[in-house]
């Protein structure tokens, strides 16, 4: 049974949380206290799978609790339901939460967000792995686009548009921005997964804060990222992520597909940033005993890159397609499909893309396998792979003009 606790000071807060998930007793062993100093007491006793907590407490309030839970119970998920709605306070949450949602929050909202952050423990089912996720505070960015993005923040004459292009030069700043846009603090209509809109709607002030603040980009440490090119990563991600685009220009899924495109390795960040000892003994295995480098990954650390970087993204709120795009894209034909999808459209990008993942690590490492036109006919895709060729092939034109 999954273990929730939720905090807030104020006592009929708590009683409706209490009577509106009722339903879910069965299933969920839930505790309601009114104070951080009280919820720490209980997680000393019993740690939690999941807190939910109000911002604004005397004492201790969310932030505070949230940093005291990210460091000594990383395993767990952590949401702030809060109707305190500041940018300022926000940024503010976001090396601790997970997700912000704000009160007053719709009947259903909260429960979909629970419900699916504790679908996502299962597909990352270990506990220490979902920590090492969950110690994530701040994902650094490349050095040069580090500096560039602190640099082209504080000029005045910067367009939306080259803040944007940026922005989605990076993965880690890719992901962090659409955290934060989607925050449920901003109170959006729709769920933005377009780089160009998010900054947009967040304007230079929030793009400035994030920028600046060391709590939440920072460059890579000297040495940490030693295991793996990570510029040959991101230009091995924008390759996918401009292939994908060409096979679903002009449909409902462009955007999401570009996104998880630009975010289908994200987790080798993290892998890089926690444990690259593991990683390095993962690429040794996979040169010696000649296969793939995900399934080395697989054996050596308990999961891949690709379901660790869902986890990650799914936690952090992001649209359901993408984390399965992220999560599946080496192994698509794992899950059943009926349609040309997200998922569909990273996979056959990565068939058309030079190198592959394993591109960026400086050992020889064998080629992963990729899906070919039998794949497409297995999901009735709309068009065949000599569609797809031509796609592929107008877009290179396109890049080289």
């Amino acid at each position: 049974m999954k273990r929730l606790l939720f905090v807030d000071d104020e006592r009929p807060v708590l009683e409706g949380l209490k009577a509106r998930l009722h339903r879910f007793g069965a299933q969920w062993q839930m505790e309601f206290l009114t104070s951080g100093e009280l919820a720490i007491e209980h997680l000393q006793r019993q740690p939690c799978d999941l807190v939910v907590t109000d911002m604004r407490m005397p004492g201790m309030d969310g932030a505070k609790l949230l940093e005291q839970v990210s460091t000594r119970w990383p395993q767990t998920v952590r949401i702030v339901l809060s109707g305190y709605s500041e940018l300022e306070q926000t940024i503010r949450l976001v090396p601790y939460a997970h997700q912000y949602l704000s009160k007053p929050c719709q009947p259903r909202q909260l429960e979909t967000v629970i419900e699916r952050c504790l679908l996502l423990q299962d597909l990352l089912n270990r506990p220490d792995l979902r920590a090492i996720v969950g110690r994530i505070r701040k994902l650094p960015s490349l050095p040069h686009i580090y500096t560039k993005l602190r640099d082209i923040v504080r000029d005045e004459n910067v367009t939306l548009q080259e803040v944007a292009a940026l922005v989605s030069a990076d993965s880690a700043l890719t992901a962090r921005v659409l955290q934060v846009v989607n925050s449920a603090f901003f109170r959006l209509a729709r769920r933005i997964t377009n780089i160009e809109q998010a900054v947009n709607y967040l304007g230079f002030t929030a793009i400035r804060n994030l920028a600046v603040s060391l709590e939440i980009f920072a460059q890579w440490p000297r040495g940490a990222s030693g295991v793996l090119d990570l510029h040959k990563l991101q230009s091995h991600a924008h390759a996918v992520a401009s292939v994908a685009s060409s096979l679903t220009a002009g449909t409902l899924i462009a955007d999401d597909t570009m996104l998880a495109g630009l975010l289908h390795d994200i987790g080798y960040w993290i892998l890089a940033q926690e444990c690259p000892a593991d990683l390095h003994q993962a690429t040794e295995l996979a040169a010696s005993q000649g296969i793939p480098l995900h399934v080395a990954e697989t054996q050596v650390i308990g999961a891949s890159h690709a379901e660790i970087g869902a986890y990650l993204l799914g936690i952090w709120g992001l649209p359901y397609p993408v984390i399965e795009a992220v999560a599946h894209h080496h192994l698509p034909q794992r899950l059943a499909q009926s349609e040309f999808d997200v998922l569909a459209a990273v996979a056959v990008a990565h068939a058309f893309v030079e190198g592959d993942d394993a591109s960026a690590f400086g050992t020889r490492l064998s080629a992963d396998p990729r899906v070919e036109a039998s794949y497409l006919a297995s999901i009735s895709a709309p068009f065949g792979w000599d569609e797809c060729v031509r796609r592929v092939n107008a877009r290179s034109k396109d890049s080289d003009a």
